[in-house]
């Protein structure tokens, strides 16, 4: 298993799926693992780093929000604890995959 890594916040995401997008890059469905839901705000335009269970990292921007899971907003990231991304991968080892630990 992944040793747990965290946030300045405390706060560390699961891939829970991850697909190309439809133009350029990927979209990313994150579950929260721990700490305090972000306001949405915060996350779009943030680097993050996503670490595979092999150790891979990988730096990605968020782009902005996929909708079709519903509008993203801070109650509903606060209340069920998953986010659609849309993100471009910074590095060359990517693709970022499910079971995927992400952290900033």
């Amino acid at each position: 298993m992944l040793a747990e890594t965290s946030t300045r916040n405390g706060v560390t995401y699961r891939v829970l799926d991850a697909m190309d997008a439809p133009h350029t890059g990927r979209i990313l469905r994150l579950r929260l693992q721990s700490g305090e839901a972000p306001s949405i705000k915060s996350l779009k335009g943030s680097e993050l780093v996503a670490i595979s269970q092999e150790g891979d990292e990988c730096r990605f921007l968020i782009l902005g929000f996929a909708v079709f899971g519903g509008k993203a907003s801070n109650d509903r990231f606060a209340r069920t604890g998953r986010i659609d991304v849309h993100v471009e991968e910074l590095g060359p080892a990517g693709p970022i995959g499910l079971r995927w630990e992400v952290a900033s």
